[in-house]
């Protein structure tokens, strides 16, 4: 008998017919070095895996089974071939053994009834399955019996061990199972007419598959088939965790680093199932890459090894553990990667699981041992077994490994393309912050004066003490610390710290002072905060109240108006505390805190300080507002009225900047809080007046004759009456058979004495000869009946009516319509600010934004000018000067004489009847301009009460302007301000 000691067949890149990569023992015995060195690889990722996220105790646990499963591969390596038939009959008996056990005394998980505890071990008999089917399958294909009798042998033997395992239900290992089946009697050359029968009946089956999952099989299935695997909750949770580390490891992992361990327990099964996303995290994506290259190099070796034993029972053995091999690590793999659904398969001897390591140890033992077969061949064998050697082995190895290297370009890409993103995501998920808010910039006038202040900077304002309960508890010192930094008892502390839930992030401990505050914060006891109290104090009262409004917790309007604002933030929430809210409010800080994935506190984070917001220097002048004030409110007491209103505004006209704007009645802003004060806060809104209304920007009235300046410039770029000309008058004027009165007669009158007189009369005659349209055009260029965009929120735009508008409302416009409207009655609205402005385009020409806002700044910083829109020329500018002569006029010798102790002045009065007023009391207008010739200041001031013309205003306007042209250098006066 003849021995050969070469492969009938050598592989290409041998020589010889002898593989580089064997050695021989001292008996000669083949082996595979490259098998070998990559098992024992993949166990040392493992070990050094479970030590990085598990502690020294659990590596310790796997290494000592790895030791013994080292012993079984050198122990089944050793085998001899002729018992390979006894030890798979003896192994698959044991595991349908106790596989039927499980059924009748196994542990429960999940479940699941899938382990034997013996002591304090546990085993999974599923797993010695694979290796008995592996075993008995081989040898039953490998037998020389007809086909049909190893078909139906090899399905028998199948039918028990898948059974058991899909009744525990274990339907991962039942599919590896029912895998290893089918590949066996492939590569065990079943013929085509017996397989195609088998696949059908299977593709007929899969779908009875599906009712037999577990509701989080099913979860992970539809998590992979919906693309879900981002959602942070669900079934997609892992995948995402998954992600993150595969994402954050960087190339070498991020073990050793303070915040490694945490981030390690947000991976689900990350000894198991994810175990190669853990190695990633841990320990890079190098080590990933050698590990998917070992997984390729013995799924190569195995398959490689079908062509040197003697018999098809050895060879199958090979190819059927390289196929069941390689299946699990793609399964493995691409669920890591999302790629295919998590199904629960390991990644063979990387994976924590005593069971499966000494399995596969024991069948890689038995695999490899099958070698020394090949050693000694009878060359009479030889062509009956080229015959019957596995089919597409290397097929098999390709694919597998074609698999493995996309999967690997894969994972390269998400690490490259979204590293960062999803590192941040994992720091993200376990960091939870606690809000230290931004102290609120002050408001001032434009000489520096306090109007808004945060309380901190007026009186040490309020810090609370915040606590992470589990993390202070902890610590007896510390709490004894604390309690006597604040004076309180140690015991009352502790017991609060006590009755919260561990997953408490902050728990507020104390109300203190501002310097007790400091000294906390001094003493930096970990897991102590110091937050300081929002709190707003206006020192001047109810001076501007509607005018700077008040801050509160934001509510839904606030929410929706600022997206993202944090819960509980204060924010601006009226006047200009809500119109420069985004400059003022600042950006809060943060102290973050490291929590587990249950949401207990473990560590402090990062803290942020917060970046106080900007203050906001006002255009107002302090002085001209306080003494406007006054006498406005003396007019306003004289009405004797309670309903009565006030408002008054200083403006200049050049550039719209408000030196003072006056609304009464008014409220006192700290009623607000907090904390509110529920008795003052229900007083003002209870109280006549409406003080809570800006009445300059908000109450729309009619104007009366101060709209007669907008007339004489609408009769003078449409002259159907030269201004010069004198026009009869007399005591009324008749259209229709409608009589509109004089409020005197008067005789024949031009432009500028009717202004200086107020003539009805001439006016009832221009608005008719004019007509509505040319009325309306040059009403709106001069902007009535439309918002000043002054930078206040809820700013009325008034109504100025057209035949068209009051059509649409259900009205008739008629031609006493257009009569009344030329003396400022009628569909005719406006606010005073609008009275302002159309005063100081006459005056000026040119139309201006009127502006409160001036500069901001940040602390000793110099101030930045707002951005303010340039004034806008009036296209008939040219032709205003017979109503500057008009309005100089009404001063040195007609309806505003007492006004006449102001040099320079030009003014136009006006009396309004208002249907919401009571009998006898009417909306009394003044509205002026000093100097004429130079104008520096309008003033336009609005009393409710008895009275004809200006006669309860012409006190408010007269002193106001004499304290404006007194004090003009001081008023104007400002602190440099840079260019925006």
């Amino acid at each position: 008998m003849l021995i050969v000691e070469r492969g009938d067949h050598p592989v290409p890149g041998e020589r010889g017919g002898r593989e580089p990569s064997r050695g021989k023992d001292a008996g000669g015995v083949t082996f595979d070095v490259l098998a070998i060195l990559a098992a024992l690889g993949l166990v040392g990722v493992g070990l050094a895996n479970l030590y990085a996220v598990d502690g020294a105790d659990m590596a310790a646990r796997q290494g000592s089974v790895a030791v013994a499963g080292v012993v079984l591969l050198i122990a089944f390596w050793r085998f001899r071939i002729r018992l390979l038939t006894a030890l798979g009959w003896v192994t698959y008996g044991g595991a349908v053994i106790f596989l039927a056990a499980v059924h009748i005394g196994g542990l429960t998980v999940n479940g699941a009834t899938r382990w034997i505890g013996i002591g304090g071990f546990t085993f999974q008999p599923s797993e010695l399955a694979k290796l008995g089917l592996l075993l008995v399958l081989a040898a039953a294909l490998g037998s020389n019996r007809p086909a049909w009798q190893r078909f139906l042998f090899a399905v028998g033997l199948a039918l028990a061990p898948i059974t058991l395992t899909v009744l525990q239900p274990d339907l991962s290992t039942a599919m590896l199972l029912l895998v290893l089946t089918v590949a066996m009697l492939i590569i065990g050359r079943m013929p085509a007419r017996i397989l195609l029968p088998l696949f059908g009946a299977v593709a007929v089956a899969a779908p009875l598959v599906v009712g037999m999952l577990r509701p989080y099989q099913v979860q992970r299935l539809g998590s992979f088939l919906v693309g879900s695997h981002e959602s942070p909750t669900g079934a997609g949770w892992a995948i995402q965790q998954a992600h993150i580390a595969l994402g954050s490891g960087s190339l070498f992992g991020r073990a050793g680093e303070p915040m490694a361990g945490l981030l390690a327990e947000y991976l689900p099964e990350k000894e198991t199932d994810l175990a190669l996303a853990s190695v990633v995290e841990q320990y890079g994506l190098v080590a990933g890459g050698l590990v998917v290259l070992a997984g390729i190099v013995l799924v190569w070796r195995l398959a490689l090894a079908t062509r040197v034993p003697r018999s098809p029972h050895g060879a199958l053995v090979a190819g059927g553990l390289a196929i069941l091999v390689g299946v699990e690590i793609i399964v493995s793999v691409g669920g890591n990667l999302g790629l295919l659904p998590l199904a629960g398969v390991p990644f063979p001897l990387l994976s924590f699981g005593g069971t499966a390591l000494l399995v596969h140890l024991a069948a890689l033992g038995v695999a490899l041992g099958v070698r020394r077969d090949g050693a000694r061949r009878r060359l009479w064998l030889v062509p009956r077994w080229r015959s019957r050697r596995p089919r597409l082995m290397r097929f098999v190895a390709l694919g597998v490994s074609g698999l493995l290297v996309s999967f690997g370009l894969y994972g390269w890409n998400l690490q490259v393309a979204r590293g960062e993103e999803l590192f941040a995501a994992g720091q993200q998920q376990m960091t939870r912050c606690i809000r230290i808010p931004a102290e609120r910039g002050a408001i001032t006038d434009r000489h520096g004066a306090p109007l808004a202040v945060s309380a901190s900077t007026a009186d040490g304002g309020v810090d609370q003490i915040i606590a992470v309960p589990a993390m202070l508890r902890s610590r007896p010192d510390d709490v004894a610390r604390l309690a006597a930094l604040i004076g309180a008892p140690a015991e009352t502390i502790r017991a609060t710290l006590d009755v919260v839930p561990a997953t408490t992030l902050a728990l507020q401990v104390a109300d203190v002072p501002g310097p007790t505050g400091d000294a906390v914060a001094a003493a930096g006891i970990t897991g102590v905060l110091v937050v300081p109290q929002p709190r707003r104090s206006y020192p001047t009262g109810s001076l501007l109240g509607p005018v700077l409004g008040f801050t509160g917790i934001a509510t839904p309007t606030e929410t929706q108006r600022w997206p993202g604002l944090p819960s509980g933030e204060i924010v601006g929430r009226a006047g200009l505390e809500q119109q420069y809210d985004s400059i003022l409010r600042g950006v809060n800080g943060q102290q973050c805190i490291y929590v587990t994935p249950a949401g207990v506190p473990v560590a402090m984070g990062e803290r942020v300080d917060p970046i106080p917001g900007a203050d906001l220097r006002l255009a107002l002048d302090l002085g001209l507002q306080e003494r406007l004030t006054k006498n406005l409110a003396t007019a306003v007491r004289a009405a004797r009225n309670p309903r009565a209103i006030g408002a008054a505004v200083a403006m200049d006209p050049r550039n719209g900047q408000v030196l003072a704007i006056v609304s009464l009645p008014s409220f006192n802003n700290n009623v607000y809080g907090p904390p509110i004060d529920a008795a003052g806060l229900q007083a003002v809104t209870k109280a006549p007046g409406d003080p809570m209304l800006e009445h300059v920007t908000q109450a729309a009235v009619p104007p009366g004759s101060t709209f007669k300046l907008v007339m004489a410039a609408a009769g003078l770029v449409n002259p159907v009456f030269p201004p010069e000309r004198a026009i009869p008058t007399g005591g009324s004027f008749t259209l229709g058979g409608h009589s509109f009165a004089n409020w005197m007669p008067m005789g024949p009158m031009n432009l500028v004495q009717s202004i200086a007189w107020s003539n009805n009369v001439y006016f009832y005659k221009l608005a008719n000869a004019l007509g509505p349209g040319p009325i309306i055009d040059v009403a709106r260029a001069l902007g009535v009946g439309a918002p000043t965009g002054i930078d206040l929120p809820g700013e009325s735009p008034g109504y100025l009516g057209t035949p068209e508008s009051v059509a649409a409302r259900g009205g008739t416009w008629y031609g006493g319509s257009t009569v009344i409207l030329g003396i400022g009655q009628g569909y005719l609205q406006t606010t005073p600010l609008q009275n302002a402005r159309w005063t100081a385009g006459v005056a000026t020409g040119q139309m201006v934004t009127p502006r409160l806002g001036l500069a901001t700044g940040t602390g000793g910083s110099a101030y930045t000018a707002l951005p303010v829109p340039a004034p806008t020329p009036l296209p008939f500018a040219e032709a205003l000067g017979p109503v500057r002569d008009g309005m100089r006029a009404v001063v040195t010798g007609g309806t505003g004489a007492a006004l006449s102790a102001v040099p320079a002045v030009g003014a136009k009065t006006g009396t309004a009847e208002d249907g919401n007023l009571p009998t006898g009391s009417y909306d009394n207008w003044l509205t002026a301009v000093a100097p004429m010739h130079d104008p520096g200041v309008v003033i336009t001031a609005l009393v409710q009460g008895p009275g004809m013309g200006a006669n309860n205003v012409q006190g408010v306007v007269s002193d106001g302007l004499r304290y404006f042209l007194d004090h003009r250098a001081d008023v104007l006066a400002t602190d440099p301000v840079q260019t925006p």
